[in-house]
């Protein structure tokens, strides 16, 4: 999709529009209100799936030879997955898209009461009930998956608009066919690697620094998460530097100028790709006739803790919601557009309270670690002990009239906190309790050695790197 969008863009293929759009496939998943090509704050917020499908976009399985090609599997394999989940935001001046991924492993609240799990289950779970229903109903074969597919698209589009508080706009699908017949139509993407990789079950076998990479390559770079140092969200990284190279390499002239890869191009996206039947791809296109390079920037959700425990899903990546709505706002917000009603007439100064941390997990020396992070945000320094006994949850203590001061430790600890009044502690003291499930800032040696930002937050780029973009190729590992 994003491809497309570039390629639509500039204007190189205007002349091919009429036969693109006659064969793009559609599906009606946008409710009332949403699918409009001006929303009520004039941006448009794309949702873009890619999906370990076995079926192409018409429902067709794919062959064999090709799954063994792709090292996929068997038809029967996989296919309601959503292993990518990226969310497009673009402004109304159509000039700086913000692309915000998803870790599939992210554990989330999914939409219509089916409880909390892995946000890549969503149209599963969608889809599989629908189905169920509809079999019931006596519908014939090619009906069922029709409809059972739409209703699982809804599920995991009202699940992500859950998570972050955008209204989705537009809805975009792809494939693994898709995907390995569009980077073939480019002539490969560049990437660069930090060091030499291997892993039998996405086939990846690169070696380090700088390589151009297509097809099957290409699908194994972004698919890895065995042997990365950590996981998914390398693999959501790979995911990010990987679109950036193909928007940079759709950009340059050797790619829009010849009419061969345009048609190639142009093929691969409508046998694989699949769109909400209410978006005007043409008006669209306009739109985005001022996007470039370095006007796309990729970022990924914040997340917790990287090896969370779940009752029914295994390990998953813990999410905090009201980060992530947090998040998504900061980064979707107008340029100039006013904040006031969010914003406190005047911050609140950190330097009026007095925190003291207390050790609740067993790991040695994190409540000194804790406090003097904690001060050099501006907190006065009390002092850090072992507590009592040893706690699971970390929980941020105040005094009487002290909420306030609890919820800017809670801010600085990164969010995920509970806080609990305890009028033992006297005015203008906050204690925290840091218990085994902390991993804030001062937490230290990570088992899956996930970068925390400032906020505390986990974060898929290394603290203090520049966001991805499409202007130059940068090595992950």
């Amino acid at each position: 999709m994003l491809s497309v969008m570039v390629l639509l863009g500039t204007g190189y293929a205007w002349q091919n529009l009429k036969s693109f759009t006659d064969n793009l496939t559609t599906t009606d998943v946008i409710g009332a209100g949403a699918g409009g090509e001006k929303p009520a704050d004039g941006a448009i917020d794309i949702l873009m799936v890619g999906m370990d499908s076995r079926t192409d976009a018409k429902g067709n399985p794919l062959p064999q030879q090709i799954l063994d090609e792709l090292q996929a599997g068997g038809s029967d394999d996989g296919g309601l997955n959503t292993d990518t989940l990226i969310l497009m935001h673009i402004p109304n001046d159509g000039k700086k898209a913000v692309a915000m991924s998803f870790p599939r492993d992210s554990y989330v609240k999914i939409a219509n009461g089916y409880g909390r799990h892995k946000i890549n289950s969503a149209f599963a779970y969608g889809k599989n009930d629908a189905a169920a229903d509809l079999q019931n109903k006596g519908l014939d074969a090619q009906q069922i998956e029709l409809q059972s597919k739409m209703a699982g698209a809804k599920n995991l589009i009202a699940t992500i608009q859950d998570l972050t508080g955008v209204t989705i706009d537009h809805y975009a699908e792809i494939n693994l066919v898709g995907f390995y017949d569009i980077t073939k139509a480019v002539g490969g993407v560049d990437v660069c690697l930090t060091e030499a990789t291997q892993d039998d079950f996405s086939g990846a076998n690169f070696a380090a620094g700088p390589q151009t990479i297509e097809g099957k390559d290409a699908l194994a770079f972004v698919r890895q998460r065995h042997g990365l140092l950590r996981g998914d969200l390398d693999r959501v990284v790979r995911q990010q530097v990987f679109m950036a190279g193909l928007a940079k390499k759709m950009l340059s002239a050797g790619v829009l100028s010849d009419q061969t890869k345009t048609k190639n191009l142009i093929n691969a996206v409508t046998k694989s790709i699949v769109l909400d039947k209410d978006w005007d791809i043409l008006n669209f296109a306009n739109q985005m006739k001022s996007l470039s390079g370095g006007a796309m920037e990729f970022q990924t959700i914040p997340t917790g803790n990287p090896e969370l425990e779940t009752p029914e899903d295994g390990q998953a990546i813990e999410i905090n919601e009201s980060e992530v709505k947090k998040f998504v706002k900061n980064l979707t917000a107008e340029p100039g557009a006013s904040t006031a009603p969010s914003t406190p007439a005047k911050p609140f100064d950190n330097a009026t309270v007095t925190v003291e941390v207390r050790n609740a997990s067993g790991v040695p020396g994190l409540a000194g670690q804790v406090l003097q992070a904690l001060t050099a945000k501006g907190f006065i320094s009390g002092d850090a002990a072992n507590a009592e006994s040893n706690t699971k949850a970390s929980v941020v203590k105040f005094g009487k009239g002290g909420d306030d001061a609890a919820a800017a430790v809670v801010t600085a600890l990164g969010g995920g906190v509970d806080t609990e009044q305890d009028n033992n502690l006297q005015a203008g003291h906050v204690r925290v309790f840091v218990g085994s499930d902390y991993s804030g800032p001062g937490a230290q040696n990570f088992a899956s050695g996930v970068a925390v930002g400032l906020d505390g937050a986990h974060s898929a780029q290394p603290a203090g790197e520049a966001p991805i973009t499409a202007d130059g190729v940068r090595c992950v590992n």
